[in-house]
């Protein structure tokens, strides 16, 4: 495929499939897709939902996707084995759970200092990223379609007040793959735990902070109620990005207007989801912060945040000397964001700060 069809739009692939001779004859499919996130997160697993009813509404109920929760069929971290397998024939997740098979692979989701939704989709459709992940994906008997982005991600929730980088020192902190290491260097001990038991974990006092998400989920989850401390701004995740895997043979055995509409659901439950998180996040927040709990919004200082990214620098680095796939990933990867950036300080980040500093004075 090539990598512009990616962003096809569903007109594209309804043309695809319109007509009535061609829908007379076209099979009947049903796939089972477990997700990694719980339904009680409608955002984030109603991703999975949008795709399997977009996919079905442009096949005429032909090819027919049933979308599971976490935990329902499959464990929410060992959605990618039960597709590797075909166990399953499609999945709804995200790359950097699976760091233990592929260090690469956080690159398919975010790294800490990375791209924004908007540059990320950039690379993978203009950049070579969408290549670079195929070819690892495939060594797992995996074909991957990105499907949504959370946006850039709050830095988390701490029991307590985090003023210097020596605060971290010790903490038991939910971090998930790269991020956790790059913790672990300021003297956290990181934990990837899933989503339904980041609040019990919480609760019970096993953990001491919790990066998730943004304030829509981390308010559904509760942890306004188990943490007084939400940091910001995310550094550590400017987005994060999802994927649709499909097991190679089942991919292989689609009709070509399926596979057409399936890439043009992924794209519009895409849109669908970073939008929802943009609009939902400040109402969320509004609620948490101006609440009767005592939540307290803090900033993340100038010391901390360089703290933090000399760790991912140094994390990175590590990777890229003991590994050769992370190495030639990250030496594009990091090509690219870099030219992203001087776009951004030349034109629409340097105005978004100039509408924030306006704000700020009222």
């Amino acid at each position: 495929m090539k990598r512009r069809s990616l962003v096809t739009g569903a007109a594209i692939a309804s043309a695809a499939i319109a007509g009535p001779a061609l829908a007379q004859s076209a099979p009947s499919i049903r796939w089972r897709m477990p997700s990694s996130f719980p339904k009680t997160l409608d955002t984030v697993f109603g991703n999975a939902a949008a795709i399997a009813e977009t996919v079905s509404q442009l096949t005429d109920g032909k090819f027919v996707i049933s979308a599971h929760a976490a935990g329902e069929i499959v464990p929410p971290l060992a959605v990618l084995d039960a597709v590797q397998g075909r166990s399953v024939e499609c999945g709804h997740t995200a790359g950097f759970y699976y760091l233990g098979k592929e260090q690469a692979l956080v690159f398919d989701t975010g790294v800490p200092f990375g791209m924004t939704p908007r540059q990320h989709a950039a690379w993978m459709t203009h950049g070579g990223g969408l290549e670079l992940m195929r070819e690892i994906y495939g060594k797992y008997n995996v074909v991957q379609i990105p499907c949504g982005n959370t946006g850039a991600q709050m830095g988390g929730w701490f029991r307590k007040e985090i003023k210097r980088p020596e605060d971290f020192k010790g903490l038991r902190m939910r971090a998930a793959g790269l991020l956790g290491k790059v913790y672990a260097k300021l003297g956290a001990t990181p934990q990837q735990l899933p989503a339904s038991e980041i609040y019990p974990a919480m609760e019970k006092g096993t953990l001491d902070a919790v990066e998730w998400v943004g304030p829509y989920d981390d308010e559904k989850l509760g942890l306004h109620k188990v943490a007084k401390f939400y940091y910001a701004p995310g550094v550590m995740e400017l987005g994060a990005s999802l994927c649709f895997i499909v097991n190679k043979a089942a991919w292989g055995e689609l009709p070509s207007s399926y596979k057409a509409a399936l890439q043009a659901a992924c794209a519009q439950a895409g849109n669908e989801m970073l939008a929802k998180y943009d609009a939902n996040n400040v109402i969320s927040l509004k609620r948490i912060v101006g609440g009767a709990g005592g939540v307290k919004l803090g900033y993340w200082s100038r010391p901390i945040m360089d703290a933090l990214h000399k760790a991912t620098e140094e994390v990175l680095q590590e990777q890229a000397v003991a590994d050769e796939t992370f190495r030639n990933v990250y030496a594009k990867w990091k090509a690219f964001r870099d030219e992203q950036i001087v776009w951004a300080s030349v034109n629409d980040g340097a105005a978004e700060q100039y509408m924030i500093s306006r704000a700020r004075k009222g």
